[in-house]
């Protein structure tokens, strides 16, 4: 479809008030856009600000100047991108904004992003997805108000994937939970001897230290932190340590010891003493974590697939049969077929012999009712409890 065809199927939807302008985006509106997107993919998909890209247009569709937030406490794309415009000699006076999320109207780390278009003389503002976050949101009114007309909903669909995990995670104030999996083609993450080193392929792996590198946090139980003794790093394909590294949540009563590996170089150590998920998650939003990985173990991985608290599974399964061994989800309580918590595939990715399975858990976060399992109710044996 070229540019002009997306520009006359798109319609724009006005936010939630009677003083934005409902208008269609130009064609070359609709292509810098696209351009705003492929911007905004290079801001850290980790930490508590969205990814955002900005170009701005000259009233003839010429480019001035562009920009993408680079993360925390940094220039918001809109910034960046009259920044970019001034040293590239460009007047922005009646400029057309096209941003990937509606300008901010809050001052946090820095000021909001409506004033300083409206202080750049910006006329017209075209954004493809709504600020869901109360306290940043209203930038589009703002705009409106002061006479500059606003166009919303362009390519919205693409905006809400750029925006990934931040976007569920904001609208719902919790964090988005991706739960991984490394198993056998049988469903084990161990052996009956305990080791599990390594099931899966090198390719995997790799591919799972990416994703950490993408996360805000990495939880698991403490029965795991006890038993493996992991470090929970994010690494690079030739061992060193990402520039990103997520917190380090161990779930449970139980202390670290003085001497795990988890107390060495890498993110931050965060004990949450509790075995309710909910809880957990409620601690890790306190902070500003916006996706959360849950490594393990079994029992943990029950609880919050029990609670309803998953968002997307990731799941490493390795051309490997055991037989035996820890199996790589606890109890759920599921007694017959119908009740089998169902998953929706929506990736499935080759890495060297081994295979990787993105699903959604069918029907949304909320599928499995409103009680709140805990670790410690899981129907597993003792011996593994935590794990």
């Amino acid at each position: 479809m070229t540019a002009r065809e997306v520009a006359m199927s798109t319609t724009a939807q006005p936010a939630t008030t009677s003083d934005l302008h409902v208008g269609t985006p130009t064609p070359s509106e609709v292509s810098a856009m696209e351009r705003a997107f492929a911007l905004a993919a290079r801001g850290p998909a980790h930490g508590p600000n969205p990814r955002v890209g900005c170009v701005l247009l000259a009233p003839d569709g010429t480019r001035l100047g562009e920009g993408w937030h680079r993360g925390a406490g940094t220039a918001h794309a809109e910034v960046a991108a009259l920044v970019d415009a001034r040293e590239r000699g460009h007047d922005v006076h009646g400029a057309t904004a096209v941003v990937t999320l509606e300008p901010c109207n809050h001052t946090g780390r820095t000021g909001p992003c409506s004033e300083a278009l409206l202080a750049a003389g910006v006329a017209r503002v075209v954004a493809a997805v709504g600020d869901p976050n109360p306290a940043a949101a209203g930038g589009a009114q703002r705009l409106a108000a002061a006479g500059v007309e606003v166009v919303t909903g362009v390519l919205a669909d693409q905006g809400e994937v750029v925006l990934g995990a931040w976007l569920p995670a904001v609208r719902r104030a919790r964090p988005f939970v991706t739960l991984k999996i490394a198993a056998s083609l049988d469903g084990r993450v161990a052996a009956p001897d305990g080791t599990s080193r390594w099931i899966t392929s090198a390719v995997a792996r790799q591919h799972a230290h990416d994703l950490r590198a993408e996360v805000d946090a990495i939880v698991v139980g403490t029965g795991t932190a006890l038993l493996d003794d992991p470090s929970l790093t994010a690494r690079t394909a030739s061992g060193e340590l990402h520039h990103h590294q997520p917190l380090r949540v161990v779930v449970g009563h139980r202390d670290v010891p003085a001497g795990a590996r988890l107390r060495g170089p890498g993110g931050e150590l965060v004990p949450v003493r509790t075995h309710d998920p909910a809880v957990v998650l409620e601690a890790l939003h306190a902070r500003e974590v916006r996706h959360v990985l849950v490594e393990g173990g079994p029992v943990l991985a029950a609880a919050f697939l029990a609670a309803g608290l998953v968002d997307e599974v990731h799941a490493y399964v390795a051309p490997v049969l055991l037989g035996a061994g820890r199996a790589a989800i606890g109890d759920l309580g599921v007694a017959t077929i119908g009740d089998a918590l169902r998953l929706v595939p929506r990736e499935v990715i080759p890495l060297g012999p081994d295979v990787l399975v993105v699903a959604t858990p069918q029907g949304g976060p909320s599928a499995r009712g409103t009680q709140r399992p805990t670790m410690r109710s899981a129907q597993t044996p003792s011996t593994d409890e935590e794990r």
